[in-house]
């Protein structure tokens, strides 16, 4: 096996490993908001800034698109095999940490929209984290991370992948 092979795999590993704590993290601060909380109170975290309080939202950021939750279960069924299929190629650790972020928020959201009432691909997301104008989830944190820091990685003009000119395997 050559080394930027090796170097490629572990990437791989990095990002997969990542993706993995985003996902349980998501998933179980999520079950702490199930039973800790319930959809009538606001508990102050750091008020004015910030509290908890319990939805269940079946669409996209700030509600939009309710009655289209099977489309999002698509988009982030999609959104984690472009992920899992373009992070083969990975060559920066850069890259790798926000294709972890991604993944793991669209592996947990994912999850969300296929496991959780009302039913398969039309559940809803749970989010708990009151920031005034919306109320998002460990999940909505790591893609926001993660979209941030692809935005700063491509203008920076960090390469994706080693200029090989050969697919990986």
């Amino acid at each position: 096996m050559m080394r930027s092979e090796r170097g490629s795999r572990r990437l791989y590993g990095i990002m997969l490993a990542l993706a993995a704590v985003v996902a349980l993290l998501d998933q179980l601060t999520k079950s702490w908001a199930v039973s800790a909380l319930s959809e009538t109170e606001r508990v102050p975290v750091f008020p004015p800034l910030i509290h908890f309080r319990l939805l269940y939202n079946p669409g996209a950021a700030f509600s939009l698109g309710e009655n289209a939750t099977w489309v999002f279960a698509l988009v982030a069924a999609a959104a984690v095999g472009g992920i899992l299929y373009t992070a083969r190629r990975v060559a920066s650790p850069g890259w790798a940490l926000v294709l972890g972020a991604l993944l793991g928020g669209a592996v947990s959201h994912l999850g969300d929209r296929l496991l959780r009432e009302p039913g398969f691909a039309r559940g809803h997301v749970v989010d708990f984290i009151d920031y005034g104008p919306f109320v998002g989830n460990v999940a909505d944190i790591a893609l926001t991370c993660g979209g941030a820091a692809l935005v700063l990685l491509s203008l920076r003009g960090v390469p994706f992948a080693k200029e090989t000119g050969e697919e990986p395997a």
